[in-house]
């Protein structure tokens, strides 16, 4: 006969302080990656150091995947091949966008180029970068908003540099893209914004729409 126990604990096993710290460990993972906010932390802090068994303590890490998972959301662009290093690199697609009481949009596959200018007067102006290809590793885009705006659009993982001036105006970063991700970009956003704006939004790429359904006869 063997002694051996089973690689999963059986629920009804009690756990041990080492058990106890382990999930508490997770659980400060999962606060740091944004999973959980210092309320659910908190209330699952107070259940681990009362937890006694293995049935009670599993429960509170169920929902969570395990530290250093990918997050889902790159899977879209991992599936269609275009991982950093494969998108820098090449010419740029267009140097500049200008509107005069107008817009103008830049989005979907384009290659960003080295130096972007950006100039809209009584207008408005979209740069979506989230599936672009970037012409070197460092980009800069320029720019100059009068009494307009100019939104600008970038995937997790790239690095975003502000640098530009509000006069009566204002350069407006909302979210943070996240840790830098290996080989990603960096975008230097300059210029000035007088009686306008620039808004910078960090947005997953877009999820590709499912094939068409196939009618069978």
């Amino acid at each position: 006969m063997s002694d051996e126990r089973p690689e999963k604990p059986l629920p009804e096993l009690r756990a041990s302080d080492a058990d106890r710290d382990r999930v508490v460990e997770r659980l400060r993972d999962a606060v740091a990656e944004g999973r959980l906010d210092m309320e659910e932390f908190e209330e699952r802090l107070e259940a681990a150091y009362k937890s006694r068994t293995y049935a009670e303590l599993e429960p509170l890490t169920r929902d969570l995947p395990a530290a250093g998972t990918p997050s889902p959301l790159a899977a879209p662009v991992a599936a269609s091949g275009a991982s950093w290093p494969a998108r820098i690199g090449g010419r740029g697609t267009s140097t500049t966008g200008v509107a005069v009481m107008s817009g103008f949009q830049r989005k979907g596959t384009w290659t960003v180029p080295a130096r972007f200018d950006a100039v809209v007067f009584w207008g408005g102006g979209e740069l979506d970068l989230r599936e672009a290809d970037f012409a070197e590793q460092e980009v800069v885009i320029n720019c100059i908003a009068i009494m307009g705006g100019i939104e600008i659009t970038v995937p997790p993982g790239v690095e975003v540099d502000v640098r530009g001036f509000g006069l009566m105006g204002a350069f407006d970063q909302r979210d943070t893209p996240g840790p830098r991700a290996p080989g990603a970009p960096r975008v230097v956003v300059t210029g000035l914004a007088f009686w306008g704006g620039v808004e910078i939004k960090v947005k997953p790429p877009k999820t590709p729409p499912p094939p068409p359904l196939q009618k069978h006869l």
